[in-house]
C-alpha cells in the first residue's frame, strides 16, 4: 500500500461566553444526504505509555480498509502524530467507490463541552457513533462514562454505537470471561465495558491492538455494517419523498404570507428632573425664603420639594414631629442650622405666596452654608445625587478646604434617613446613582395628603388635596392655570369636570412619581382622555405602549371572547388626536381579520377605515380563495393533505 499524502484540520472552540471568531468558523461541517457521517468521541490512547502508543483507531482503520479510498486531496488524515491529544480532527474519504465519509474525531472532552453549538450539530448529523476508550486507562473510561454518554443519550435518535476497548491489559493476559474481576484495579474491565454498552444499547468490541485482523475484519465489518444500514435508510427516505411529491401531479397547499409589519410605538424620554430642577428658576409657587442672618434675602423655594429628600424639613416645616423621626442627629441639624421666623413685619416679600398664605421665612443661621445655599438648592432641585458638581460649585464660593468639607458634611446630615448610620461619605460613589426621588421619602408621600397641600381639586363629590408646585412643574396647563388671569389662580377649591376620580389620581400619580400603571386597558384609555385634557403628551405615549402590549399579548382565542369594543377604542384614539394608537389598532384589527369581522361592532367602522382594513387584511381574499379549490381538490381526491 503506498503512503498517503496528509493533512489536518483543526477546529478550534471558541471559550464559553466568548465572541471569537465568526459563525462559519465555528459551524460543524454538516454532511449531505449522500454522504455517511461518523462521529468517533473519547481517547484510545494509554495514558501511561504515550511514547509507545500506536495509530489512532479512525486513522488506522481509514488508511488500511479496502473499502475507503481517496486521492490526496479527499482523504485528510492526521499528520501530526507527535501530538498526543489533537484538539478536533476531521477526516474526508470515499466509502464503496462514490460514498463521502465524513468522520468527525473529538478525543477531549473539555474541548468538545467548551463549544457546545458544534457538538450538538456534530451528535445531531451523525449517522455512527463510536465510543472508544483505552483498556488501561481508567481516567478515559470514566471520562466516557459520565460526560459522553449523557450527552448521547439526549441527543440519540436511533443511531447505531460502538463501543470500542483498545487495548491488551497490561501484565494479564486477555480476559473474555464476563465474570472476571482481577484486572478491576488499575485497567478497565470487559463486564465494566459490556454494562455501559447495554446501557446504551451498543454494539461492544475489544480490540486488543490495531492490526488488520482486529481493524479490518473485527471493527471494520461491523462498522461497515452499520454504514451500509445507514445508506439503506437514507435511500429509503429519498425514494418515499420522491414519492409524495409526485402523487399529487405538483399540486401543493397555498403559502400564506406573513402579516404586515405592526407600527412601532416609541416612547418618549422622561423630563421629570428637569422639570423639578426648573421650577427653582421660575419662582412660581414659592412658599418658603431663605433669609441670612442678617435678615438679607438669599433664596427661594418648595416646601415639598425640600421635604421629598429631606426629614431635616420635614422636622423644619411641621410635616413630622421629633417623635416620628426619632433621630437625634436630625433634631440636631435642624437646630443648629435653620430658624423660623414667624414675624410678618420681619422682612418682605409676603406677598408672593400662594392663595391665602404667605411664604414661610427661615433664617439660615450658619452664614458659610448660607453663602452656598443657592448650589445646594440646585443640587437638591436636581434630584440630590450629583455630589461632584455640587463639590465643585461649593469650591468656587469657597477657598478654604475645611469649609468645602464643613459644608458637604451638613448637605450629609440634610439628607440622612432616620435610624441608618450617614452612609454618604464619598461623593464620587453616590454620582452614578439614582435620585432621591426613587429613594428615602419621595413625593409619592405626599400624593393625595393634605400635608402641605394648597389646592384642592373637588371630583365627584369628593376632595383630592394636591400641591401647586408639582403641578405647575409637571404640568403647562395647570401652570397656565394657576399663574394667569383665571379664576383657579385664586381660588384654593377647583372643580374637575369630565375625569373619574380614579382616572385623576393615577393622572396625579404619574405628575408626582413619573410612573403609572393602569388596572387594565379601559382605565389606560381613560388616562389617555385625561393627558391629552392637560397636554401631558408623555403619559398619553405610556398609556398607548400600555394598550398595545396589553392587546399584543392576548391569545386570539381571549381576543374573540373579551367585551372590549375595539372600534370604540379606534374611535376614541382618533378623537383625543392620538394618532399612533389609531394607526397601530387599525393595522391590528387588519391582522386579526378573521376574529374582529365577525364582531358587530365591526360594521360601525367609517368607509375610509373599512377600506383599509380590507387592503391589509391576513390572511388575504387571494390566499382564502387558493386555500378553498386546494380543499376542494383534495376532497375530490379522497386523499390526504401533504401537510396535515
Amino acid at each position: 500500500m503506498t503512503k498517503r499524502q496528509t493533512r489536518q484540520k483543526h477546529f478550534r472552540p471558541r471559550p464559553r461566553g466568548g465572541n471569537s471568531g465568526s459563525a462559519s468558523s465555528r459551524r460543524a461541517r454538516i454532511p449531505s444526504p449522500e454522504s455517511i457521517h461518523i462521529v468517533a468521541l473519547g481517547n484510545e490512547g494509554d495514558a501511561f505509555h504515550q511514547d509507545q502508543r500506536p495509530s489512532g483507531l479512525i486513522r488506522t482503520y481509514l488508511g488500511r480498509s479496502p473499502l475507503v479510498s481517496g486521492d490526496e486531496s479527499s482523504l485528510l488524515l492526521n499528520a501530526a502524530g507527535t501530538v498526543a491529544r489533537p484538539v478536533f480532527t476531521e477526516y474526508q474519504a470515499s466509502a464503496f467507490g462514490n460514498v463521502k465519509l465524513l468522520v468527525h474525531d473529538c478525543p477531549v472532552w473539555d474541548i468538545f463541552d467548551s463549544d457546545w453549538y458544534t457538538s450538538r450539530n456534530l451528535i445531531g448529523s451523525a449517522d455512527i457513533i463510536v465510543i472508544k476508550y483505552n483498556v488501561n486507562d481508567k481516567f478515559s473510561f470514566h471520562e466516557v462514562k459520565d460526560n459522553y454518554i449523557p450527552v448521547i443519550k439526549r441527543a440519540l435518535n436511533s443511531v447505531p454505537v460502538i463501543i470500542a476497548a483498545v487495548g491488551t491489559r497490561q501484565n494479564e493476559l486477555p480476559c473474555t470471561c464476563p465474570l472476571c474481576t482481577s484486572d478491576r484495579g488499575s485497567c478497565v474491565s470487559t463486564t465494566e465495558g459490556i454494562q455501559l454498552a447495554k446501557e446504551l444499547g451498543a454494539t461492544y468490541l475489544e480490540l486488543h491492538s490495531l492490526d488488520d485482523f482486529y481493524i479490518g475484519k473485527y471493527f471494520g465489518g461491523v462498522l461497515e455494517y452499520f454504514m451500509i444500514q445507514a445508506l439503506n435508510q437514507k435511500t429509503s427516505e429519498k425514494m418515499k419523498k420522491r414519492k409524495m411529491s409526485t402523487s399529487f401531479h405538483g399540486i401543493r397547499p397555498p403559502q400564506l404570507e406573513q402579516p404586515e409589519k405592526m407600527p412601532v410605538l416609541k416612547a418618549e424620554a422622561s423630563h421629570y428632573n428637569s422639570d423639578l430642577n426648573n421650577l427653582l428658576f421660575c419662582c412660581q409657587c414659592v412658599d418658603v425664603v431663605f433669609y441670612h442672618p442678617d435678615l438679607q434675602e438669599v433664596a427661594e423655594a418648595h416646601k415639598i420639594v425640600l421635604c421629598a429628600v429631606s426629614h431635616v424639613f420635614m422636622l423644619l416645616f411641621n410635616v413630622k414631629s421629633p417623635t416620628d423621626i426619632q433621630d437625634p442627629s436630625i433634631i440636631r441639624t435642624s437646630q443648629d442650622l435653620f430658624a423660623v421666623n414667624r414675624d410678618p413685619a420681619a422682612s418682605p416679600g409676603a406677598c408672593r405666596a400662594s392663595p391665602g398664605n404667605p411664604p414661610l421665612r427661615v433664617v439660615v443661621k450658619d452664614a458659610v452654608f448660607c453663602s452656598c445655599l443657592s448650589a445646594i438648592l440646585h443640587f437638591i432641585y436636581s434630584g440630590a445625587f450629583q455630589w461632584e458638581e455640587l463639590e465643585d460649585n461649593i469650591r468656587k464660593k469657597l477657598q478654604d478646604s475645611g469649609d468645602v468639607s464643613n459644608v458637604i458634611e451638613k448637605v450629609k446630615c440634610i439628607l440622612k434617613t432616620p435610624g441608618k448610620i450617614n452612609c454618604l461619605r464619598n461623593c464620587k460613589t453616590y454620582q452614578a446613582r439614582k435620585p432621591l426621588w426613587f429613594y428615602n421619602t419621595s413625593l409619592k408621600f405626599f400624593l393625595n395628603k393634605p400635608m402641605l397641600a394648597d389646592v384642592v381639586f373637588e371630583i365627584q363629590g369628593t376632595t383630592v388635596p394636591a400641591h401647586r408646585a408639582i403641578l405647575v412643574a409637571r404640568c403647562e396647563v395647570m401652570a397656565a392655570m394657576f399663574n394667569g388671569n383665571y379664576m383657579e389662580a385664586k381660588s384654593v377649591l377647583i372643580p374637575v369636570y369630565g375625569v373619574s376620580k380614579e382616572t385623576f389620581l393615577s393622572f396625579l400619580e404619574y405628575l408626582y412619581t413619573d410612573s403609572c400603571c393602569p388596572a387594565g386597558i379601559f382605565q389606560a384609555m381613560c388616562l389617555l382622555i385625561c393627558a391629552e385634557m392637560y397636554q401631558v403628551s408623555r403619559l398619553q405615549h405610556i398609556c398607548e405602549l400600555f394598550i398595545v402590549t396589553q392587546l399584543q399579548s392576548m391569545p386570539s382565542r381571549e381576543l374573540a371572547s373579551m367585551n372590549l369594543d375595539i372600534v370604540d377604542l379606534l374611535k376614541k384614539a382618533k378623537f383625543h388626536h392620538s394618532d399612533c394608537l389609531s394607526t397601530w389598532l387599525l393595522h391590528f384589527i387588519a391582522t386579526n381579520y378573521l376574529i374582529f369581522s365577525q364582531k358587530p361592532e365591526f360594521q360601525d367602522l367609517s368607509v375610509e377605515e373599512r377600506s383599509f382594513v380590507e387592503k391589509h387584511r391576513w390572511p388575504s381574499n387571494l390566499y382564502l380563495k387558493q386555500l378553498a379549490e386546494y380543499r376542494k381538490y383534495i376532497h375530490s381526491r379522497k386523499c390526504r393533505c401533504l401537510v396535515m
